[in-house]
């Protein structure tokens, strides 16, 4: 089997790069003891685009984002129809797609499973011609994390009880929004009042601490998350239920798996959630799924142990 190569984009200010004060000559390191063939790209000078149109023309087979979501997301669309493969090492705040793909967040142990990661096709959401990976939201949840990047390189403790006074004072001051949904183009868009929508790459599983986790990455359809409302009761209720494992019929929650939806609004402009990063969008939003469109190199799939025990005997 020939020898893998990779071209690694590091972005330095992300989330653990920062807490963690990784550098560019311990990534090299961790390549290097693991037998590894790598080209460490930390030039966070230079544009992004500009770095991945030079990792794309590399001979790497793999592309690697070192960084946290937004970098992950930024790799995504360039990848696709390459023929290259997309590797993580999970270096920001959330890293849910690391998680989903249960890959180390630990550093030199993520950069270990890359010796021994097998390539997976995952789903692609797109949005207005924009590709994202986890989810987009609208509504008050975009105002809550942009209060939350504000405070992520700020040290100490005070910063943190400052925004979880600010997480209080949004949800007494919040307001819903009026927008028409239109599932899977039927051309009878429903009229709502939001809190939050939510559409996300497949749906987030149920289970003890399980909070916004996907067991499968290409099932091949959106999930629709309609929250109508969010009171004090409705935040701790639907916070509860997400620890506890129980939240898909939450009374504050629609909850809906569309295979495309457009989402309107009077206004034309919209600010959201997009895999992490908080951005404005120009409406209606159109979303679409495609399906096993992004190759991904991950630690194999745990076995389905689904099967009946005779039948694995068998097998």
């Amino acid at each position: 089997m020939p020898t893998r190569t990779f071209h690694v984009i590091f972005n330095a200010n992300a989330g653990t790069a920062l807490a963690t004060g990784i550098t560019e000559a311990a990534l090299a390191e961790m390549f290097a003891s693991n037998g590894l063939t790598a080209t460490i790209d930390a030039d966070a000078d230079r544009p992004m685009p500009e770095r991945i149109e030079q990792a794309l023309a590399s001979d790497a087979d793999t592309i690697v984002a070192a960084g946290g979501d937004g970098t992950i997301t930024a790799l995504c669309g360039p990848i696709l129809g390459t023929g290259k493969s997309l590797a993580i090492l999970p270096l920001g705040t959330v890293n849910a797609l690391a998680k989903d793909l249960r890959i180390p967040l630990d550093t030199p142990a993520a950069v270990a499973a890359l010796a021994d990661g097998i390539e997976q096709q995952i789903d692609v959401g797109e949005v207005n011609g924009r590709f994202f990976l986890h989810k987009v939201v609208i509504g008050t949840i975009p105002g809550l994390a942009a209060g939350r990047e504000y405070i992520r390189t700020m040290p100490g403790v005070s910063p943190k009880l400052g925004f979880m006074r600010y997480v209080f004072r949004r949800l007494q001051r919040t307001r819903r929004i009026a927008i028409a949904i239109d599932a899977d183009d039927k051309g009878k868009p429903r009229v709502e009042r939001v809190q939050a929508v939510a559409v996300a790459s497949n749906s987030y599983d149920e289970g003890f601490g399980r909070i916004l986790a996907r067991e499968r990455l290409d099932g091949g359809t959106l999930t629709l998350y309609v929250l109508k409302r969010l009171t004090f009761v409705d935040f701790f209720r639907l916070a509860s239920g997400m620890l506890l494992g129980r939240w898909h019929q939450d009374q504050a929650l629609d909850v809906q798996s569309v295979g495309a939806v457009t989402i309107t609004s009077h206004k034309g402009l919209l600010k959201v959630m997009f895999d992490g990063e908080v951005e404005t969008l120009t409406t209606p939003l159109h979303f679409t799924i495609h399906p096993k469109a992004l190759t991904v190199l991950a630690p194999p799939p745990l076995p389905d142990t689904s099967a009946p025990a005779d039948e694995a005997v068998r097998a």
